[in-house]
């Protein structure tokens, strides 16, 4: 899996996000510096296990629609 590029509007999104959970709920306070090297590690370690769920969700989406319509087509049957 290609590494993860982010906008750099939606990094710092992540990185003030980041920071603020650290000094909210762990009373520890990290620079920008330090949040976007900690944003990094999250992505390249974790990415693809979110990726995967994602997909796993988006297929057993797929396949409650897929039922539907194989329901629909054998209610029209004769």
């Amino acid at each position: 899996m290609p590494a993860l590029q982010f906008d750099e509007n939606d990094k710092k999104k992540m990185i003030d996000k980041l920071k603020g959970y650290l000094e909210d709920e762990l009373d520890t306070s990290i620079g920008t510096f330090e949040a976007d090297f900690f944003l990094d590690f999250i992505a390249e370690n974790f990415a693809a296990t979110f990726y995967n769920k994602g997909l796993s969700d988006a297929q057993d989406a797929m396949m409650a629609r897929i039922e539907t319509i194989n329901d629909a087509i054998y209610d029209l049957e004769k």
